[in-house]
């Protein structure tokens, strides 16, 4: 086999050649094969994709923190400075610190790859002789493969055989048209957009099929150059931006902290060595150093609740989006209606039940072989007694620009030598009206058709003001034609009409109000006429809903459009290339936007959206294009996944008010009191443990309950506010630190070890505690935490009661301290959360609630 290494033009060899050339066979490889060429290949997957991070990375990465990592540098040389015991203590917080975060993380990352695994896309090959699915990044070269219509292609291909195949290759070409592919040999030097007898990894499949034999796999792919050489991300998410701009803050408040407090120390004569670790210890401490985990577990916890109510989330920083969502977007079917497509009737011109059309029409659906629809099935699950069954000769598949579906057909029982064939076209209306000179009603009697064009119409809008979708069926007879282009669908006879309808779904009235009780629009996107919308509309309790049509939307100017958008309830008439700008402008008009869509015309939708959403059974690209799919295609699962991720937000931000007002007061407090003190407040080592201790709870929030106020409506990042929430509750927690310092120096004329012992406690202990009063906006008598947030918050309060007692306390510099400090120490602690409670009422009060 030629090097995996190398791309080798196999668009110009023959398929007997291509299969010499990989080692393969038309019954495709044995399993055991397979798995060797995993081996030998590796994973179909792109380097740019996201991969199974090994757990020796997963470590290393807690180690990111610069500050971290100069702190590991220093408390290194302190050990080959004689201070072995200190640097030892230091060494073990931070390594237990890391591995804490490395196991939260790496539980999380487990847990959603297992979730992943129930979404992931599949294609059909041949193993063994015998046709099974197996997941694509498990493809090698030399399989073969089957393709159908919204099949992704699993990798650079060469065809084998097609019927009507056609793919869209806009990935590689900018090509707006699906690509018609047929086997046959190029030269080498073919560029890729004529390479019709091959396919390529990021196309897919739009309508035919097609047998295939895997060529390239993985980064060798034409895709994974691109891929290489573009070094393409995926564009961050508004949670990611909220992280990496209150990473920012508290870097830019580290950096002046840490200067301003060696250099106070140096001024002051401390020992050099000493203030540095001091320093860097509290720069260690004023980082929330384990906010990667923090959000890790609490992004999977969510994602695995959401799983529960089948959601699957695929990209776990979406959640943030999902919960944020303030307009959300979809097609009617299947989500509003049951899905369930019906056959109402079928008519001619005239009104008059045709049974003729009907024949058409289950003609046109029973033997088209592209993309499986809900209307081809309900019209082909039509019983009609006596109906004549056909031949495919020929077919011009449905698109979306055409919107009609041609079959040449002729009868199965016809003579051999019978050259005649017919020509039968199905589609929107108005299409079909642009092909036909001329109609015929149920006595067979023809017209010209701009005769009783105004009828036509007519009958049209009755049908569809009644919410029926309507379809057309046109007809032309060939003699001696087995082939069929485009050109063909011209001088057709306009047959009639066939109405279908989809009825609501059982108590959507009531969805659609849970959903406007979350502060979410939700809008229709539909490519069924005005009429039929509006009618769709008041049947789902839209009431007189706003309705806007494509072809105004394409008479508008972007200005327009984006102004007036907000305001429509309904769209449609909607071609698929609109519903991306539909999604762009409201994006742009500042809302939060979700697209829900489980077809190839969605693809570019589901790209643009804030939050890309499909369903289990949508087609694969659609499926490989969303930020998370649901198992059921309903609404009701839509809102728990919403409401979930409301949940997952409001306990990561829990955390960060916690570690932003907690930490920040701390140092604040060491900033001062290294000004007055003649003696460090806290060693590095207890700084640390400081840190680690009051973290230890913290792991618990990802389980704590979530008050009703955060659920029902959406919350964003904001900075400002989690600056005013830092600084208000930094300064409140400095107060009651000073009010400690007062004590323990002039009340009990504290020796260094046991003030240091004794702020320690009333730190670690205060903060640990106020957690229970932050993590709501409620009194926090009236908002239960989860029991294992009590809990660890208890039980670390009462460790560190009793830490000055321990065999090991000296060695991390206490000492135990009278008796009666204790009650001092715990009328502090119930001092700073009373004004913890009236200080959160002043504040939400008068500096606004988060949004």
């Amino acid at each position: 086999m030629s090097d995996s290494k190398i791309t080798y033009p196999f668009w110009s060899l023959e398929v007997n050649t291509a299969l010499d050339e990989v080692n393969s066979s038309l019954s495709g490889l044995s399993s055991e094969e397979a798995l060797n060429r995993i081996d030998e290949f590796g994973l179909n997957t792109l380097e740019t994709g996201k991969k199974t991070q090994s757990k020796v990375i997963l470590f290393l990465t807690q180690f990111k923190n610069p500050i971290t990592l100069i702190l590991l540098f220093a408390a290194i040389l302190s050990f080959f400075l004689q201070d072995s015991t200190n640097a030892i203590i230091i060494l073990i917080i931070i390594l237990f610190s890391t591995i804490l975060g490395f196991w939260q993380e790496k539980t999380a990352g487990d847990a959603v790859n297992e979730l992943l695994n129930l979404i992931q896309v599949k294609s059909t090959v041949l193993r063994d002789g015998k046709e099974e699915t197996v997941f694509v990044e498990n493809i090698v070269p030399g399989d073969v493969v089957f393709l159908s219509a919204g099949d992704i292609i699993p990798a650079d291909s060469l065809i084998i055989e097609e019927d009507e195949l056609f793919v869209d290759e806009a990935a590689f070409t900018g090509e707006t048209f699906p690509v018609e592919k047929k086997t046959c040999v190029l030269n080498k030097d073919t560029s890729i957009n004529k390479r019709k007898n091959s396919v390529f990894m990021g196309s897919h499949v739009i309508s035919g099929t097609a047998k295939i034999l895997i060529m390239l796999t993985g980064e060798n792919t034409e895709f994974g150059h691109i891929s290489k050489n573009l070094k393409s991300k995926v564009p961050l998410t508004d949670f990611e931006i909220g992280v990496k701009k209150f990473g920012n803050l508290l870097m830019e408040v580290t950096v002046v902290m840490v200067i301003f407090l060696f250099g106070v120390n140096a001024i002051l004569g401390k020992p050099l060595f000493d203030s540095l670790l001091f320093t860097l210890a509290i720069a260690v401490g004023l980082t929330p150093q384990l906010l990667p985990a923090i959000i890790s577990v609490n992004l999977s916890k969510g994602a695995k609740n959401m799983a529960s109510k089948d959601v699957i989330v695929k990209r776990l920083n979406s959640i943030e989006n999902f919960g944020n969502m303030t307009v959300m977007c979809s097609d009617k079917t299947g989500t509003l209606t049951e899905g369930k497509v019906k056959v109402n009737n079928t008519i001619d011109y005239l009104g008059n039940e045709s049974k003729k059309v009907m024949e058409l029409a289950k003609i046109n659906s029973t033997l088209q072989q592209g993309f499986i629809n809900p209307i081809d099935q309900a019209i082909s699950s039509i019983e009609l007694e006596g109906f004549k069954e056909y031949d495919r000769v020929d077919e011009i598949p449905y698109d979306f620009i055409r919107k009609r579906l041609s079959l040449l057909v002729k009868p199965k029982d016809s003579n051999k030598n019978d050259k005649n064939t017919r020509l039968v076209t199905k589609g929107a209306v108005l299409e079909i009206l642009k092909i036909c000179s001329d109609v015929i009603d149920n006595e067979g009697n023809i017209f010209p058709i701009s005769t009783k064009i105004d009828k036509i119409k007519k009958i049209y809008e009755d049908l569809s003001s009644q919410g029926y979708r309507t379809l057309a069926v046109s007809y032309k007879d060939f003699e001696n034609v087995s082939v069929v282009t485009r050109d063909d669908e011209s001088g057709m006879i306009f047959a009639g009409f066939i109405s279908l309808f989809d009825p609501p779904k059982e108590g959507i009235i009531e969805t659609i109000r849970d959903i406007e009780d979350l502060k979410i629009d939700l809008k229709v996107i539909t490519g069924d006429n005005a009429l039929i919308a509006k009618n769709m509309a008041k049947q789902v309790g839209m009431g007189d809903a706003e309705v806007l049509t494509g072809d105004q939307i394409h008479k508008m100017g972007d200005v327009a459009f984006a102004h007036n958008v907000s305001k429509i309830d309904v769209f449609a008439e909607i071609e698929p290339n609109q519903k991306e700008r539909i999604i762009l402008a409201l994006k742009k008009s500042g809302k939060v936007v979700g697209y829900m869509g489980d077809g190839i015309n969605d693809i570019s939708a589901i790209h643009a959206a804030d939050v890309g959403l499909s369903v289990n059974t949508a087609v694969d690209v659609a499926k490989e294009s969303a930020d998370i799919v649901l198992l059921n295609k309903n609404l009701e699962v839509l809102i728990e996944g919403v409401k979930e991720g409301r949940r997952t937000f409001a306990n990561t931000q829990k955390y960060i008010f916690m570690a932003t007002s907690a930490n920040f007061g701390n140092m604040f407090s060491m900033a001062g009191a290294s000004m007055f003190l003649p003696f460090l407040p806290l060693l590095p080592k207890q700084v640390l443990l400081t840190n680690l201790m009051t973290d230890m709870p913290s792991m618990t929030i990802p389980s704590d309950n979530v008050d009703e106020e955060w659920i029902n409506s959406p919350h964003g990042w904001n900075l400002s506010f989690i600056k005013r929430f830092m600084i208000t509750f930094g300064v409140l927690s400095s107060i009651f630190d000073y009010v400690t310092f007062a004590i323990l120096l002039l009340l009990f004329k504290a020796s260094e070890v046991e003030f240091q012992t004794g702020w320690f406690m009333e730190s670690v202990v205060s903060a640990t505690l106020i957690v229970l009063v932050i993590r709501t906006q409620r009194s926090f008598l009236k908002s239960k935490p989860s029991k294992y947030l009590a809990i660890a918050s208890i039980a670390v309060a009462l460790f560190i009661m009793i830490l000055p007692f321990l065999p090991f306390a000296s060695v991390l510099g206490f000492r135990p301290l009278p008796l009666i400090f204790y009650p001092v120490l715990l009328s502090i602690v119930v001092l700073y959360i009373l004004f913890a409670e009236l200080t959160k009422k002043w504040f939400y009060k008068h500096l606004g609630q988060f949004k």
